[in-house]
């Protein structure tokens, strides 16, 4: 298969990138073998369907991973078949290039895809809207899934297809519990390092990101809780629990929560967690993202903000303990794209018969729907 060149590429502006904090530690166990453990001997033979950011993304992702071959794309635009992915943009990452397509099997739709018998899975980045019908399709020919975040606009819909997937055939991409500064938070909830997750305040927010048509159409893309707060909802998922209930302030704009902070009402009252982003008025600073959560032993803190003149703000991972000390961990190598090998590398496990990891869970991602809804 074709390889390309190595990227250098930027710390991440965004992803768009696993255990309740009171799982069993068997649970963790099984996780760390799904991302972690060496399965160079397994393949999976994959296609992508859509030709956007996050299909850019992927196919990056693709060319660096051992356990998986991208094998096929389709598009239904004519310049992208012939490989000339240069206007691709988004806000992390490097943009899109001319890329080799010879030993792809390129096609305008998904039928196509759907007849090859070689293609184990379908990688879906289509928009949104669009994400339901495809998946079923999919099902109808027992291909196996991997969607890209939100699993579709609305949680009723997500949690229909989570039910219809057989075991092990839908995983739903979300990219936040893999990217190292987020992934410490769903190991330690696991692990019991610093005892159980306490509180959590989270913040994820854009500029006008006009790179994505009809965003604030609940319709098509589902505005910033949809299509970017979902992140932060699966992670207090995975942290936290459901919550009961959410208090929500917000601005709106055509009906749609633009901006917004909420607080979550949980059934253990001691639990103090909250959110809040969307998007400002203002292209000068493209991205930021972060959290403050304590631990009963500890509280961790995290930001990263990247501005439009190239320059970039953060908060390193820092570790507060109680005993007064604090550590700042080195963790990963700053590449946005290591964080999407791993997670395809871990549908390719699921392929080859394991259990799918419970980042990639469905019935999770459906849940991250319904904690969304909680604010509309």
């Amino acid at each position: 298969m074709h390889r390309s060149r190595q990227l250098n590429v930027v710390r991440p502006a965004e992803v768009d990138f696993a255990l309740q904090s009171r799982l069993e530690q068997t649970k963790q166990e099984s996780f760390f073998a799904v991302i972690h453990q060496d399965f160079s001997e397994i393949s999976m033979r994959a296609g992508i369907l859509g030709v956007g950011f996050m299909g850019w993304i992927h196919y990056l992702a693709y060319q660096r991973s051992t356990q998986a071959e991208l094998v096929a794309f389709a598009s239904r635009d004519p310049k992208k078949r012939s490989g000339d992915w240069r206007e691709i943009k988004g806000n992390f990452g490097p943009p899109g290039e001319q890329i080799d397509v010879s030993s792809l099997n390129v096609v305008e739709s998904l039928d196509a895809m759907l007849e090859d018998d070689s293609i184990d899975l379908i990688d879906i980045c289509l928009p949104p809207h669009l994400h339901a019908d495809a998946i079923r399709r999919c099902f109808q020919s027992g291909k196996r899934v991997l969607c890209e975040k939100p699993l579709a606009l609305d949680a009723v819909t997500a949690q229909a297809l989570a039910a219809e997937a057989k075991p092990g055939q839908l995983m739903v991409a979300h990219i936040l519990p893999i990217m190292p500064e987020f992934k410490i938070l769903v190991d330690a909830a696991g692990d019991g390092r610093w005892g159980k997750p306490i509180a959590g305040r989270f913040k994820r927010t854009i500029s006008p990101p006009d790179w994505i048509p009809d965003f604030y159409d609940r319709e098509k893309v589902g505005g910033p809780l949809v299509d970017l707060q979902v992140h932060d909802a699966h992670l207090i998922r995975l942290l936290f629990g459901m919550p009961a209930a959410a208090s929500c302030a917000k601005q709106c704009k055509d009906g749609t929560p633009k901006f917004y902070e909420t607080v979550f009402q949980f059934e253990d009252p001691s639990l103090v967690v909250s959110v809040g982003g969307g998007v400002i008025d203002s292209p000068a600073r493209g991205f930021t993202h972060g959290y403050e959560v304590s631990f009963e032993k500890a509280t961790l803190q995290f930001e990263f903000a990247a501005y439009a003149d190239g320059s970039t703000a953060s908060i390193p991972l820092t570790i507060m303990n109680a005993d007064g000390s604090v550590e700042r961990p080195t963790l990963g190598d700053g590449d946005p794209i290591s964080g999407f090998v791993e997670e395809i590398d871990a549908a390719a496990k699921t392929v080859s018969g394991s259990d799918v990891s419970p980042i990639l869970d469905a019935k999770t991602a459906a849940d991250a729907l319904s904690i969304v809804e909680m604010q509309l």
